[in-house]
């Protein structure tokens, strides 16, 4: 299965709250903080909101 790198590239401050929750679920806590994880349903929805401030990369296993 594939995994998704996540990095925040844009900032918070003057985002909605759902947003900001979206971003912390996700694992991010500051700009340019990258994660890695799984490649599923719900992961594509939570990036799908916040798609504007996060760059994302499918990594091959």
């Amino acid at each position: 299965m594939a995994k998704l790198q996540i990095t925040l590239k844009r900032s918070l401050i003057g985002r909605t709250q759902n947003q900001r929750a979206t971003v912390a679920a996700l694992g991010l806590r500051k700009l340019n903080h990258t994660v890695v994880k799984e490649d599923n349903a719900a992961m594509r929805g939570m990036v799908e909101k916040v798609k504007h401030m996060v760059e994302v990369k499918e990594i091959a296993e």
